[in-house]
């Protein structure tokens, strides 16, 4: 007897310390390698200064299973990983990891941003419709009173029905939020200077300042780039009506903190923010203590048992690799200049 060639490409996990431990259940290891030839409990924390084993996985790796805290995929690594030839992001973006390098040598790249955009636009639309119905000053108020009250004239200005919701960036999220909507009866504008025609039932606004004056609530989806910071400054939040509310769950720099703080103090304007400018604000910040900010930690993206459907999808990218097909979720170097 002759023996079996095995075709399955050898594979690499290369993450974060725990990130492995949090993304892969025992079902996901045993799937991986079903398809690949690897160790699934090898995981390259930094690929800079490998240790035997994981240099000996490097020289052989056709593919890298990668996550969050990657190690930067320099030249001189990918010296060290001859049999390269793809990349399966098991996240969002890949910007902190694929280099110039990578698209120099060809590699092929895959994200598993489509399955990160869902829980931060379920996030969104949660957000949303809790801002229209006033739930976080409502339940403040609920909290000091503890006795009966006049509701119905408090929140004569409250409620969803033919709000007008901004839009600010057609990303994935942006249009995964404008398709949660659709059920609602809510006005969507959507501001994308890249957008010539719009989704069915979305407006489109070229100007940025009108979106901002035209909106209850403006949510903020578009990446981080150059041509986005501060976006949402001075001007545009001047243009926002008296109790409208600012969403952002995109990255902090592309709102000017310091020009939103002074209409928040107020009271003019409610803001939910799962990002700041910086990540982390200091301990004095308003931000934490202000009744009409909901402020959280950067949780709308994947977590908990959600991280397990971007792994759904990483593996099923390195099956259609396996199998000779195409990416469903290619990633070219083109794309990351209007992306995050």
């Amino acid at each position: 007897m002759h023996p079996t060639t095995d075709n399955r490409p050898a594979l690499l996990l290369a993450m974060g310390e725990d990130v492995a431990e949090r993304l892969l259940t025992d079902a996901h290891r045993t799937r991986l390698t079903a398809l690949s030839r690897t160790d699934p409990h090898l995981v390259a924390h930094d690929l800079r200064d490998p240790g035997p084993r994981v240099a000996a996985a490097l020289a052989e790796a056709e593919i890298l299973l990668t996550c969050w805290g990657a190690t930067p995929l320099t030249a001189e690594i990918l010296d060290r990983a001859p049999r390269l030839r793809a990349v399966v992001h098991a996240a969002g973006s890949v910007k902190h990891h694929i280099t110039d390098a990578c698209w120099e040598r060809g590699l092929r790249v895959t994200s598993a941003a489509a399955a990160n955009a869902l829980p931060v636009a379920e996030y969104t639309l949660a957000a949303i419709l809790f801002a229209g119905k006033r739930v976080l000053g409502s339940a403040q108020r609920y909290a000091e009173l503890r006795a009966d009250h006049s509701w119905l004239t408090e929140s004569a200005a409250w409620g969803n029905y033919r709000r007008t919701v901004g839009v600010v960036g057609a990303s994935r999220i942006g249009r995964r939020v404008i398709d949660l909507l659709r059920p609602f009866d809510i006005e969507i504008l959507l501001y994308d200077p890249y957008v010539q025609v719009p989704p069915a039932g979305v407006e489109l606004v070229t100007d940025l300042d009108e979106l901002c004056a035209r909106s209850t609530v403006v949510s903020v989806h578009a990446p981080q780039l150059p041509s986005t910071y501060r976006m949402i400054g001075a001007a545009q939040l001047a243009a926002m009506p008296d109790g409208a509310t600012l969403i952002n769950t995109s990255r902090g720099s592309l709102i000017d903190e310091q020009a939103l703080l002074p209409h928040l103090v107020r009271g003019r304007l409610h803001a939910t923010l799962d990002v700041t400018d910086p990540e982390l604000p200091p301990p004095g910040s308003p931000l934490y203590t202000l009744p009409n900010v909901l402020l959280t930690p950067h949780v709308a993206g994947s977590l908990g048992n959600e991280l397990h459907r971007m792994t759904d999808q990483a593996l099923d990218e390195v099956e259609r690799y396996g199998k000779g097909d195409p990416f469903a979720e290619e990633v070219r170097a083109s794309d990351l200049q209007r992306s995050a």
